[in-house]
């Protein structure tokens, strides 16, 4: 499990088209760390009241701000900026277009602080970039397998190699279903509750198939035949028949497999010539789905066996 230390420059990297930022001063700071996944209004801070002071995040100045500061003489609004960027603060944004004025820029520049300006209204930007920043925050990893959403049901298809994973997932797309990530899927913890799946940028959309190569699944398939995101519901491993020694067969206790930290429900196929794999893997999500709507078949016909057979009972 690992979270990469979120840059300011990975941050504008990433989401300057999302959240249409500009840098307008500061780029000798933009290696600078964001160490807190949210962001932080510091009008008190700039009032002079520094004692709570979030400096560790993101700093954005509407116009509450803008217009406080404009209220203040210039000797004051400079003595303000420089003991606002004293506290290395990782960077600045003006929301609603907002123009730094020659003194912010000076003192930035000087304490090296990124500035940026962005035209969306205080709360969208706020709201959009704690997003943004709780995803590079989330916790992060990678699973060997290859990923399928079937129905609504992410589910990741691991075994050794060889086992059949390929075959079964081009089986599984052919019927309508969409691949996620092929071979390695990449996780990501969010919210601290749910696992998402999806695949490496530079191979998405394809996929290799032993004896033939690599070949573009959204290509051949068509676009619904690729997904790039989706929680992880289900894992699957696939196993040679001789190395299952005890086949279960009636479904009753539900394995688990931990990911990132969390349970996600676990399910080991045996292989054998003859299997339909494709199928199997299929009827086995729909029974995930079911069972996550709260209706477990298993579990009601043995309710019922135990039913009757306390009913003879009683005879």
């Amino acid at each position: 499990m690992k979270s990469d230390a979120v840059t300011v420059e990975r941050f504008y990297t990433e989401h300057s088209s999302a959240l249409e930022l500009n840098l307008v001063a500061g780029a000798s700071g933009l290696k600078r760390i964001i160490r807190e996944p949210t962001v932080n209004r510091p009008g008190l801070a700039l009032s002079g009241f520094t004692r709570y002071f979030a400096n560790k995040r993101l700093q954005v100045i509407g116009n509450a701000e803008a217009f406080f500061l404009k209220s203040l003489s210039a000797e004051e609004q400079a003595k303000r900026y420089e003991a606002f960027f004293s506290y290395k603060v990782p960077c600045v944004v003006f929301s609603r277009n907002l123009h730094p004025n020659r003194l912010c820029l000076k003192a930035a520049e000087q304490a090296r602080v990124p500035i940026f300006r962005c035209p969306m209204v205080t709360m969208k930007f706020i709201n959009l970039a704690t997003l943004a920043l709780e995803m590079m925050f989330a916790p992060r990893g990678s699973e060997m397998g290859s990923m399928v959403d079937i129905l609504g049901v992410g589910v990741i298809i691991r075994g050794e190699s060889g086992i059949g994973k390929s075959e079964s997932v081009l089986a599984l797309i052919e019927r309508g279903y969409s691949l996620v990530a092929d071979d390695i899927t990449r996780v990501t913890l969010v919210d601290g509750r749910e696992v998402v799946g999806t695949s490496a940028e530079v191979t998405r959309d394809h996929m290799e198939v032993r004896g033939i190569g690599i070949i573009n699944v959204a290509a051949m398939f068509g676009v619904k035949s690729i997904r790039h995101e989706k929680r992880v519901d289900l894992v699957i491993t696939l196993k040679s028949w001789n190395e299952v020694a005890d086949v279960d067969r009636l479904g009753l206790e539900q394995e688990y497999v931990k990911i990132l930290g969390i349970d996600v429900a676990h399910i080991t196929l045996p292989v054998r010539p003859g299997r339909d794999l494709a199928r199997l893997i299929e009827v086995a999500a729909f029974q995930t789905k079911l069972k996550s709507a709260g209706y477990n078949p298993a579990k009601e016909l043995n309710d019922r066996l135990i039913s009757r057979m306390a009913a003879a009972a009683k005879l």
